[in-house]
């Protein structure tokens, strides 16, 4: 697929969302959820790379994601099943990602965990993301996330969890971690919180890991106090309530600002 003009894709957002405003509900937590999509329209049978594409956006008013408190998910390790091969499409934000995944995420469901937490494809060791999101663990007084190796969304969240940890002091490490050193902290008791970032729940609090059979409480079940900060931190400069030292929101009508992911 072609990329898109970044100005032309900017611009598109800002009119259809200026074009729908009052569809955009006011109530604590919730937004107006924007989702650009491009797919393939080409009238032609075969397998072959198209040329001819479609590029829209799809616009809808959400509730609160945590409507019943900031709740912290449980989480099912996979090691049969992967979501995404070096050399292939885990780094960017493509269907074939989602398909791959949805298996897994069945199984994981059908036990009782609201996400897979997704291993490399070749060691099946090194942690990579979870489903839909981004993840991060602190560790001592490291707060540590998978680098972008190509197998994984550099998601708009994870970027913003990262400049808002380093402009409020914490230590952040952009370093491959196994799933082996998340345990071993867990046993050690160094292993303080985890949680997972992407535009729709903004930060989701990890309380539980399954691994080879076994439940791994992390911080007794609860969100962590940076997961919180975190969380209300960046929901404070999305919705105007704080200043934005990161140039995060932009304005589309009378002062009157949207936020970018």
């Amino acid at each position: 697929m072609p990329p898109m003009d970044e100005e032309i894709f900017y611009d598109a957002i800002k009119k259809l969302v200026l074009l729908e405003k009052d569809w955009i509900p006011h109530g604590e937590g919730t937004s107006l959820y924007i989702r650009p999509t491009m797919i393939a329209t080409e009238a032609a049978l075969g397998v072959h790379p198209a040329n001819e594409f479609l590029f829209f956006i799809v616009v809808g008013p959400v509730g609160a994601y945590y409507p019943q408190g900031f709740s912290p998910t449980k989480m099912y390790v996979s090691e049969e099943y992967v979501r995404a091969t070096k050399g292939g499409t885990g780094n960017i934000k493509a269907a074939i990602n989602y398909a791959a995944s949805l298996y897994a995420s069945q199984l994981a469901t059908k036990m009782g965990y609201t996400q897979v937490l997704w291993l490399d494809a070749v060691e099946k060791k090194y942690i990579e993301e979870v489903g839909t999101s981004n993840i991060f663990f602190v560790i001592g007084n490291e707060l540590i996330t998978p680098p972008l190796a190509g197998t994984i969304l550099p998601g708009v969240t994870r970027n913003s969890v990262i400049k808002l940890a380093e402009f409020l002091g914490t230590k952040v490490a952009e370093r491959p971690i196994t799933i082996q050193e998340v345990i071993s902290a867990s046993e050690n008791g160094t292993l303080q919180e985890a949680f997972a970032s992407g535009t729709a729940a903004v930060i989701s609090p990890v309380g539980q890991l399954y691994f080879r059979g076994k439940e791994y409480l992390i911080n007794d079940g609860k969100a962590g106090p940076l997961a919180e900060k975190f969380y209300t931190e960046i929901l404070q400069i999305q919705y105007g309530l704080k200043e934005d030292p990161f140039g995060w929101r932009v304005k589309i009508l009378n002062g009157k600002k949207v936020k970018k992911g």
